[in-house]
This record gives C-alpha cells, sequence and structure tokens, in this order.
C-alpha cells in the first residue's frame, strides 16, 4: 500500500512537470513569433554570397516580393558580403543588386566598414522612432554580431532582445559563423531558429525546386524578367567554377531562394509551400 502511494504520487509529479513543460514550450513559441509592423520596423535582407549561388535567386525573390502591393510601403535595406568563416570564393552579385535595389543596398564585401556604419545608423534611427529591426540571415550571422555590437557601444542602454530579432534557418550557416560570433548573436538579440527553407513540408516555405519553374508565365513584367534573368545567367556563370559550391538543384535548370523563406517567415507568409507556389501568390499580371 505505502509502495502504490508512493507510485502515485510520483505519476503526480510527472503530469505536473509535463503540464509545465508543455506550458513553458507554448510560451517560448509565442514570445518567438514574429509581429513585424510594416508601418514602424525595418526588414534587414543579409545575403553571405559565398560561396553558393542562392543568393542571387533570393535577391531576385525578394525583389519580386517587394513588387507585391502589400509591400510597397516595406521599409527594407539589404546587405551583401556578409559571409562568416566559411573557405571558397566569393560570388560576385552587384550588377543584380544594383538592378533589384538601386541604391538600396551595401557592399560588405568590398566596404565592410562603412556597411556597419551604415547599417548602424539606419537601426538607430529606426529604434528612436519607435520600430524595430528584422534581420533575414540570408548567411552567417559574423556581420550581426559586428554591427550590433556596433550598436550597443554607441547605444549602452538600449535593450537589443526587445528591438533587434534575427531570423536563421540553416544548420550549416550556424556551423561557419564564427562561434563567438554566433554566441554573442544569439545570446544578445531575439533570435528565432526556423526549419530550413531547402526542403518542403516542415513547416517553412521549402523555396528550392530541383526542376525547372514557369516563373515567366506568373511574373509578366520587364523588370522583374530582366532581375530573374540577371540572377538565373549570374548563378549559371559562377555555379561550382573555381572551387566554389555546385548547387546541383540549380544546375538541373532549378531555383534556389530558399534564404528568403526567412523574410515570408518574418512576414508571415508561411502558407506558401514550395517555389511554384511563391510565384503564384506574387504573380504579376
Amino acid at each position: 500500500m505505502f509502495e502504490i502511494s508512493i507510485l502515485k504520487s510520483f505519476l503526480k509529479k510527472i503530469k505536473v512537470i509535463t503540464v509545465i513543460s508543455i506550458l513553458l514550450l507554448a510560451i517560448t513559441m509565442y514570445a518567438q513569433k514574429p509581429d513585424f509592423n510594416i508601418s514602424k520596423d525595418l526588414l534587414l535582407v543579409q545575403l553571405d554570397c559565398k560561396t553558393d549561388i542562392d543568393d542571387l535567386h533570393t535577391a531576385a525573390g525578394l525583389a519580386t516580393l517587394l513588387h507585391h502591393s502589400d509591400y510597397k510601403d516595406l521599409n527594407y535595406f539589404a546587405i551583401a558580403g556578409t559571409y562568416g568563416i566559411q573557405e571558397g570564393l566569393y560570388v560576385p552579385p552587384n550588377e543584380l543588386m544594383k538592378l533589384a535595389f538601386r541604391n538600396n543596398w551595401a557592399d560588405a564585401h568590398n566596404k565592410r566598414k562603412k556597411s556597419i556604419q551604415k547599417v548602424v545608423k539606419k537601426v538607430e534611427k529606426k529604434i528612436r522612432n519607435g520600430g524595430s529591426v528584422w534581420v533575414a540571415e540570408a548567411g552567417q550571422s559574423d556581420f550581426t554580431a559586428d554591427w550590433v555590437q556596433k550598436l550597443v557601444e554607441e547605444n549602452p542602454s538600449l535593450n537589443i532582445k526587445e528591438r533587434v530579432h534575427v531570423v536563421q534557418h540553416s544548420n550549416w550557416n550556424e556551423s561557419v559563423t564564427e562561434p563567438s560570433k554566433l554566441k554573442y548573436a544569439q545570446s544578445i538579440t531575439d533570435y528565432h531558429k526556423i526549419a530550413d527553407g531547402n526542403a518542403v513540408g516542415n513547416g517553412t516555405p521549402g523555396l528550392k525546386s530541383d526542376g525547372k519553374i514557369n516563373w515567366e508565365g506568373k511574373l509578366n513584367n520587364q523588370q522583374l524578367t530582366l532581375v530573374w534573368n540577371t540572377a538565373i545567367r549570374l548563378g549559371n556563370q559562377y555555379n561550382g567554377k573555381d572551387g566554389r559550391y555546385l548547387n546541383q538543384s540549380v544546375a538541373e535548370g532549378g531555383l534556389d531562394f530558399s534564404d528568403l523563406s526567412e523574410v515570408c517567415y518574418i512576414l508571415n507568409l508561411m502558407n506558401i509551400k514550395d517555389a511554384d507556389e511563391f510565384f503564384t501568390y506574387f504573380k504579376v499580371d
């Protein structure tokens, strides 16, 4: 009888612990839910461009999204060259970046210090006006750690975790971020880790296709057509060349803008299933 009583007490404690664990998980998931305010917040899209060419397609995907009427007032800034410690050659994106974003981007590959200063200035202004900053980490977190550290130096009383939100979808990106910088970014910012955008069916838009996508038939817009043709041309020019990563899906005629899944998460577009649905959603007649 005594043993049964102990067992019942033990099971009761297990149930309580389980309920508490579920509640804590629910609270954590709710706290991590993106709440991007298009009228006040800033979206930073940081592209490593090394050594995979997928960031070229991601840039074109972002340009496509920005053309939609829902996002005509979206305050964004793109940065190229935000790579970490991975080896290999850079994929030069400047032709595409100028075409897609005009002057609304920075070249951290050639002008890293200046790019950090530019980002910090934009972030400070946005936060002063009551907004927050959302980072789509289309690469590693080294650049984020550098500009956040500068922001903290200039604004020591700022609550970074309240105002700076970082979204990462890739385990590999984390593995080639300088460890101390990854730890810093994860600890000081509101760091969101989402499922990999290279796969379909995991709750995140799978924006990588193994076969050809009929994007031309859905984007009846001369500028966007030029942007995508440029992204595809440059991608084919550098894919697997001179020791760069060979993106097999792109080599077989597909598209890979998987990093844009982070932007979809930030903007609450997680209902988009795959690359084909992306072009249907952002169709231009």
